[in-house]
């Protein structure tokens, strides 16, 4: 009898991180965008898109000058956003047709390769059409490689969309209904010395029907 209760209390003291770690677990994949194999265009539009149940929209004063990149001569290289040329700040950002996602228990994974000092960030906005960044980052490598975030783990700051700056850090940030998911380094392009590059971005979460405020 007595070893029966240390088993039940065993069971009891770990069942929170049990939960927890099923909290950890894969949700299911939201979308995966990773361009179409086209010539580069400059800048990058919904026909760069090889996910047609997404539209891209570029934001700041450097987003007009987002390509979408590809080199002949480097035929190990991907198809490729870049912000090599941006005069300004700037930002991209991906929306699904018809859908938003609750990211409380998301994952955002993508393929990039920084130059110089460039640290790309993830951005959302929410359901009521409110825009944030996240403080974790990826920084410069010296070839393409994988990063996953953990959403859970992210502190936000508000996102001025339109100068593309962060603001304030978000006190109680509501990841329950995102309708648009994007990525930026918050600075200007230095051509292939200082620069971003991201190859695809995969967002998981659970859908949820329903679009964003504009």
């Amino acid at each position: 009898m007595e070893r029966m209760r240390k088993l039940l209390l065993l069971v009891v003291l770990a069942a929170p991180f049990v939960a927890a770690a099923a909290d950890r677990s894969q949700p299911p994949l939201f979308f995966r965008e990773d361009w179409t194999e086209t010539p580069p265009n400059l800048p990058v539009t919904d026909a760069d898109l090889a996910n047609k149940d997404l539209t891209v929209s570029r934001w700041g004063p450097g987003g007009s000058v987002i390509k979408k990149s590809f080199h002949d001569n480097k035929p190990e290289d991907p198809y490729y956003i870049w912000s090599g040329l941006c005069p300004g700040t700037w930002a991209v950002s991906l929306r699904k047709k018809g859908a938003m996602v609750d990211l409380r228990a998301g994952k955002v994974r993508w393929r990039s390769k920084q130059a110089g000092f460039r640290e790309l960030r993830i951005i959302v906005q929410t359901a009521d059409g409110k825009w944030m960044v996240s403080d974790q980052s990826d920084g410069p490598a010296d070839d393409w490689r994988v990063r996953e975030f953990v959403l859970a783990d992210i502190r936000w700051r508000t996102l001025d969309i339109e100068k593309v700056t962060e603001g304030a850090w978000v006190k109680a940030p509501d990841l329950s209904r995102v309708a648009e998911v994007g990525f930026t380094d918050l600075t200007v392009g230095g051509r292939s010395a200082a620069c971003s590059r991201l190859d695809w971005i995969e967002v998981y979460g659970i859908a949820v029907s329903g679009s964003a405020s504009d």
